[in-house]
């Protein structure tokens, strides 16, 4: 008898699993309308620009974010708020070499979401391995996404210490006297996503 119970709940626990795994849904982003736009900041200023998604991804289960990863084209930064074209290009040629992102020898940069937790309703908690000029380091932040069967809208703020990543150019926590040529180690990345149709 007891050998009948117990494969019946092993039956069950196996049926559930199944069950599960079947109703999730890896959905495309829409690489051509979702946005990933950066400000970096100095002590009295700031800069804006642009990051293209080069693919990614969100994982649904029954109408609720449980997983995601997206891979960055760091070849495609740019800068949006300089309008003098010989500064705007020497700023985005500054921020592909080795004081910044080194776009030569690392073309992309990785974000593999780890760990979800609804909040209310459409908001969320999320842990995730962000990896940068081959360097990972776990981050933590919040998002909006709005779920509608399998499409989906997802607006992100993340912010990182470029430190963490050996983007340590004009860093006060590295170099002094830089006066007004320090730039702060914070750098803000405003994330919208839109689900591919």
């Amino acid at each position: 008898m007891f050998k009948k119970i117990f494969i019946l709940i092993l039956s069950v626990i196996t049926l559930t699993s199944f069950t599960i795994l079947t109703h999730q849904d890896h959905v495309k982003v829409n690489t051509e309308t979702s946005t990933v736009k950066w400000t970096g900041s100095k002590v009295t200023s700031s800069h804006e620009g642009d990051i293209k998604i080069k693919s990614g991804k969100l994982i649904l289960d029954h109408g609720r974010l449980v997983g995601g990863q997206f891979e960055i084209d760091m070849t495609t930064i740019v800068n949006t708020d300089i309008e003098d074209k010989e500064s705007r290009l020497n700023l985005e040629g500054h921020l592909k070499n080795k004081d910044f992102f080194n776009v030569n020898e690392h073309k992309t940069a990785s974000l593999m979401i780890t760990t979800v937790k609804l909040i209310e309703e459409s908001s969320y908690e999320l842990q995730a391995d962000l990896t940068i000029k081959g360097i990972t380091h776990e981050i933590k932040f919040n998002a909006d996404v709005e779920i509608k069967g399998t499409a989906f809208l997802a607006i992100a703020k993340i912010k990182i210490d470029r430190t963490k990543w050996e983007i340590k150019y004009n860093s006060g926590s590295f170099f002094d006297g830089l006066g007004d040529y320090l730039i702060l180690d914070e750098i803000e990345f405003d994330v919208f996503l839109l689900s591919e149709k």
